[in-house]
């Protein structure tokens, strides 16, 4: 089974900030992504999602170190969803993206463009829970041949 979620979007606001009790700091903030279609006039139509992202400890430093309102940025994580009840009493459920990797895509003071690529690489922290290796290196994968096509 696979819960992998990868967006690329924009922030909407700044990361709200939180140290715990424990000391482990939280960081929230919501992600907005755009979908863009011709509707059945030809005219063009812009979807827009947002992805509430919450971000712990390390990635959560990174948030509130290199995120702010409108910058782009990449995250990489997992989906949870969770339930609590309001202040009325009210059953209350949400999802949201568990970050397990965060990358601002915000042009740097000095007028660089986007990093070359804003994945994840060996020189990156591990995700949370996983701090035994650097993510594994996959094989290339080998294109089919037209001949082996099943349409």
């Amino acid at each position: 089974m696979v819960n992998k979620v990868i967006l690329i979007g924009n922030l909407g606001k700044d990361p709200e900030i939180r140290v715990l009790e424990n000391g482990a700091k939280v960081a929230r903030f919501s992600v907005a992504t755009n979908e863009n279609y011709k509707d059945r006039d030809g005219n063009w139509q812009t979807l827009t999602e947002w992805h509430d992202v919450v971000a712990w400890r390390s990635q959560a430093d990174k948030a509130e170190q290199t995120l702010k309102k409108g910058f782009p940025v990449y995250v990489e994580g997992k989906l949870t969803t969770r339930t609590w009840q309001d202040q009325d009493g009210n059953n209350r459920r949400t999802t949201e993206v568990v970050a397990n990797y965060v990358r601002s895509l915000a042009k740097s003071n000095e007028g660089s463009s986007y990093p070359s690529n804003p994945m994840p690489d060996a020189n990156d922290e591990p995700p949370f829970g996983n701090t035994s290796s650097p993510t594994p290196q996959h094989a290339p994968v080998e294109e089919a041949a037209d001949d082996d096509l099943p349409f």
